[in-house]
């Protein structure tokens, strides 16, 4: 008996992923809830867990394909047979998947299924593709013949038509492959096991291709050629491709207002200086400029109310609680994990918070609920030498701050001008739901906040 296991709803509604990396193999035995493979979402990557015990007959999907919420990726058990333990895509006929790949879009809930595993009873099955032809069973049992060129029939020779030309049978990513590298997969010898194109015999052609040739010259060819050398593509997807789309509905759906402020940020130097030192915090708490400025966003919130809310319909929800979102550049993409009731929360508390969102950020796989439920936000882009910028709110939340480099600057101190640390803070807000006063009194008060932290212990 085999058994097919299809990709589930990791959660969020979302209804693709991508498969990053295989963690089993075909004749593997394997335990419930083993890793079987890594996928990326829009939101992070996630590990899926085996739901049963068995030995794997079959892996259904390559590593690299994009596939919809119910496609089956993997079989248990069964007789299989050494093609149909390959990747379905390398084995489909080249009419349908080994000409286009596997992530072709369809209805948007055409397979998607509930939280966890198993599928709705119709989405294990793919739709046909638009324009797709379904190969004639005699058809797919015959022989591969050479392609002929079609004449027309003579008394001295069959009537029946000759074969026709077949597209080259190649898997989706050896097709990528030969597009970015400009080769024609038509003219490439096939060395794979079923005949099919593979990624050495594409790079064996661009080789060819690009060698020098005695007594001919190709300049557009190399042209070309060089051109594609110093370009590189990157798959537009996954967590780039969803901050990408949140950023566009909150720059073309809130009218922005951007406010500055220098401030001086010496006591606050200070004061972190003096808290790494003395390691008061604890031994492996790191303690850095951030966190006061996280402490102060979330005083400041405290003192305007209104700063944290957003607009649903109707109404304008103002948010008594401050989750508060860190903006996190990952490998994968910019994500926005939040640290939840962060208004309750000591200086020791919020510094592990931020250490262990940062982590997680880092590896990768910050859970969906993590990025869920934000109601205002840093960014820090003083991290990167930047002073100040206009930053983009995160969708569902009213305002974002920046905070910038601390610099050394020249600054007036009663009548004289002194060395003192200044950065600029600035905040973006939706001007529907505050208006300016409410955000210049924010952005004051988190100025009060930084320039003498004492003021928050009142």
């Amino acid at each position: 008996m085999s058994f097919e296991f299809p990709l589930p709803d990791v959660g969020e509604g979302l209804t693709e992923a991508d498969i990053v990396a295989w963690k089993v193999a075909p004749g593997d035995n394997v335990t419930v809830n083993q890793i079987l493979v890594e996928i990326e979402t829009a939101k992070s990557l996630v590990e899926l867990p085996s739901p049963q015990a068995g030995t794997v007959g079959a892996l259904l999907v390559e590593e690299g394909q994009t596939i919809e919420v119910g496609t089956p990726i993997i079989r248990f058990g069964g007789d299989d047979s050494s093609a149909e333990a390959a990747p379905a895509s390398a084995g489909a006929p080249a009419s349908d998947s080994a000409e286009k790949p596997s992530d072709e879009a369809g209805d948007a809930d055409g397979g998607a299924t509930l939280v966890g595993y198993g599928a709705k009873e119709t989405s294990s099955k793919r739709r046909p593709r638009k324009g797709a032809s379904v190969p004639a069973p005699a058809a797919a049992a015959a022989p591969a013949a050479p392609a002929v060129p079609a004449v027309p029939a003579t008394p001295a020779q069959p009537a029946s038509a000759p074969a026709s030309p077949s597209k080259p049978l190649a898997k989706p990513p050896v097709r990528k492959l030969a597009k970015d590298l400009g080769v024609d997969l038509s003219q490439v010898t096939p060395t794979g096991t079923r005949g099919d194109v593979t990624r050495d015999d594409v790079h064996a052609a661009a080789s060819q291709a690009t060698a020098p040739t005695a007594g001919a010259t190709a300049p557009a060819a190399a042209s070309a050629s060089d051109q594609g050398a110093l370009e590189e593509r990157i798959p537009f997807k996954g967590v780039t491709k969803m901050m990408a789309k949140a950023m566009v509905d909150s720059a073309f759906t809130m009218p922005h207002v951007t406010e500055f402020l220098d401030v001086d940020v010496t006591e606050t130097m200070a004061m972190v200086r003096r808290l790494k030192s003395t390691k008061f915090l604890g031994e492996d708490v790191k303690v850095s400029p951030l966190l006061i400025v996280a402490k102060a966003v979330a005083w400041a919130v405290g003192r305007n109310p209104r700063i944290n809310s957003c607009l649903e319909g109707d109404d304008i929800v103002v948010k008594k609680y401050v989750n508060l979102g860190i903006a996190a550049a990952t490998p994968r993409g910019l994500i926005v994990p939040n640290i939840k009731n962060a208004q309750a929360m000591g200086l020791g508390e919020l510094a592990q918070g931020i250490q262990d969102l940062t982590a997680l950020a880092r590896s990768g796989k910050t859970p969906p609920a993590d990025q869920a439920g934000g109601t205002i936000t840093i960014t820090n882009v003083g991290v990167f030498g930047v002073d100040a910028g206009t930053p983009i709110i995160n969708p569902g939340e009213a305002a974002i701050l920046a905070f910038g480099q601390v610099r050394k600057k020249p600054w007036v101190v009663g009548d004289e001008i002194v060395p003192r640390e200044i950065t600029t803070l600035s905040v973006s807000a939706d001007h529907r739901v505050v208006d300016g006063e409410i955000i210049s009194k924010f952005l004051a008060d988190v100025g009060r906040g930084l320039e003498d932290p004492t003021l928050m212990l009142a």
